[in-house]
């Protein structure tokens, strides 16, 4: 990114950096800058993936090589920039060198494929020259001028592209069904409202590279015959939206989008619909209903879509990372996308890595990979030297895996095989201080309270298997618990409206399934063996490490805890409320819940 002589500096500047203080970095590097008289380019671009080193920095130099920085901060700054200027290496900062992939977390982008993530974190993402000038537009270019609308969804059919939104559909044969339907007007909509607890593909993508998926719209609202595209794009997503925003207005400058696109005859431009966050106006028919201004609230299909959607209109409907791999595939063909994955899932995947895993962030790899190979070569395994426990994967519809599964490719047909879904792509780490019944609770929870009601089986069916697992981690549970919590499971499955509904059994399934004991020590020993359901623990103090530091006695709540000072202290059983604020701020450990 240098390329005129110079040394660049480019500051991760996505959601995940500004959180983690990029904005105080920015201000930082753009003041020292000016005042020091540095010969340095400063630049911004999207997630670099680092999302667990951020607040990132990656210096280009003259000779094409480059270095990233992460953990920064103001006061680090200055000793940047010098290194920058001077062409030192500062070690002890290294996330990744170009010329040495070992380098501190460089295996992390090693072990990655990436297409979809291609130009996020190398590009600025408001500028629609860099993108331009890593080929943006061309494939584009070439579908609306060498090949008919029949030839590209040919070329995407024979990539094999399944829809990246959790349904696995092709996408070549969905937008056949588009192509084919008749009507005066199509829609295309781009569905980016991600609302999985744990994943952030979609807005890492349209913070990172925007103009990917619009050219990927471009490209699909021309082979279904579609004049007008709309992008549904939660409103909690502001970088996200403002970027497609600078994004779509440049377009236009440049004739991209509106009348006559590269001079041919088809007319294409898109809107932008912000949602209200709704969760289950990611299925589509709520989705559609939403953009129409009405509730958003699934309907019984058929009819499909693709024959009378938007408006009563065929329109087709992709999300975020589907998109962005299309001009991919017109540019470089179906066969070589093709050339990546398994037999019937091609291509790669974006998972999102969260929870107690100790590389957070976005990884891209082939379908194939194993959960092991992403989790602990790509993710670097448990954080803090823990064991682990389960995966959770596809979100709060998805399913927890335990470790006997790691070795499972990540492929469609082999993750339903296991009860669980892709999903979109969220992949929450669990470390053996993960109670599996509270999890399934907690995931229960937010999808019993993001039903939209119109149906009984979900509106009061996940509801009722809300209330059993509630006790049964308030150590009220009963034996006949574990079956009334499979008898509900599969008439919600069996009989809801949409597949918010049908999906939301699956976390309590497979926790059923696989940490079945867990649910029995719960019910017949009254005993949370993960130490996190707070009926059925006891917090104590190891007397032979404790110090008599205070530092528990100081944050309890409750003045639960006593003792001399200098004097191993005591936790009154009676009195304490089971928060365990103590354990996160003993500094000798000696505090544990069992």
């Amino acid at each position: 990114m240098s390329g005129n002589g110079r040394t660049k500096l480019v500051l991760g500047y996505g959601t995940c950096g500004i959180a983690a203080g990029a904005a105080a970095v920015k201000e930082a590097l753009e003041r020292e800058v000016s005042a020091g008289g540095y010969d340095l380019d400063l630049d911004i671009a999207g997630c670099m993936g680092f999302c667990f080193r951020e607040p990132i920095v990656e210096v280009f130099y003259p000779d094409g090589k480059s270095v990233v920085y992460g953990d920064l901060n103001p006061k680090k700054v200055p000793q940047l920039l010098q290194a920058a200027a001077s062409g030192e290496v500062l070690e002890d900062w290294v996330v990744r060198r170009s010329d040495d992939t070992a380098a501190g977390e460089g295996d992390f982008l090693a072990n990655q494929h990436r297409i979809v993530l291609r130009n996020c974190g190398n590009i600025n993402p408001e500028s629609i020259d860099e993108y331009i000038a890593v080929g943006g537009y061309e494939a584009a270019r070439k579908a609306l001028t060498n090949m008919t609308p029949e030839e590209v969804i040919d070329e995407v059919s024979r990539s094999g592209l399944r829809g990246r939104g959790g349904a696995g559909f092709p996408t070549g044969t969905k937008w056949g069904f588009a192509r084919k339907a008749r009507g005066d007007q199509k829609y295309l909509v781009c569905n980016a409202d991600e609302g999985d607890p744990g994943a952030f593909m979609d807005r890492s993508v349209l913070e990172g590279d925007p103009h990917a998926v619009i050219e990927g719209m471009i490209i699909a609202g021309y082979a279904i015959g579609a004049t007008q595209g709309y992008i549904y794009c939660r409103a909690e997503y502001p970088l996200a939206l403002k970027r497609l925003e600078i994004a779509i207005t440049a377009c236009r400058e440049r004739g991209f989008l509106g009348e006559r696109i590269f001079g041919t005859d088809w007319n294409f431009d898109i809107k932008i619909k912000k949602g209200a966050g709704a969760f289950v106006c990611g299925e589509e028919t709520a989705l559609i209903a939403s953009i129409e201004g009405k509730r958003g609230m699934p309907r019984p299909r058929p009819p499909f879509p693709a024959n009378e959607g938007l408006w009563g209109k065929p329109t087709n409907i992709n999300n975020v990372e589907t998109l962005a791999a299309v001009s991919w595939i017109i540019a470089n063909g179906g066969d070589k996308y093709a050339e990546l994955g398994t037999e019937k899932s091609k291509g790669t995947k974006v998972f999102c890595l969260a929870g107690k895993v100790r590389r957070s962030g976005l990884a891209e790899v082939p379908m194939g990979y194993t959960l092991r190979q992403v989790i602990f070569d790509v993710g670097g395994g448990v954080r803090e030297g823990k064991e682990f426990k389960a995966v959770q994967l596809g979100g709060p519809s998805g399913g927890c895996l335990p470790a006997s599964l790691l070795d499972t490719p990540v492929d469609y047909e082999a993750i339903t095989a296991t009860g669980a879904i892709m999903g979109s792509g969220g992949m929450i780490v669990a470390d053996s201080s993960t109670c599996m019944v509270d999890l399934a609770r907690y995931f229960l929870s937010f999808t019993q309270a993001e039903s939209c009601g119109k149906c009984v089986p979900c509106r009061l069916g996940t509801k009722r298997m809300l209330e059993i697992l509630t006790r049964i981690c308030e150590g009220k549970g009963e034996p006949e618990d574990l079956e009334r919590l499979e008898v509900l499971a599969a008439d919600i499955k069996a009989a809801s409206l949409c597949a918010l509904g049908g999906t939301a059994p699956n976390p309590v399934l497979t926790t059923l399934k696989y940490f079945r004991n867990e649910y029995e020590d719960h019910i017949f020993n009254r005993k949370c063996t993960a130490g996190v359901c707070p009926a059925l623990i006891t917090v104590k103090i190891n007397q032979d490490i404790c110090t008599g530091c205070g530092a528990c006695a100081r944050i309890c709540p409750v003045e639960a805890i006593s003792g001399e000072k200098k004097e191993p202290h005591s936790i009154d059983p009676d009195t304490c409320i089971r928060c365990k604020l103590c354990l996160s701020r003993c500094p000798e450990e000696a505090i544990y819940a069992e």
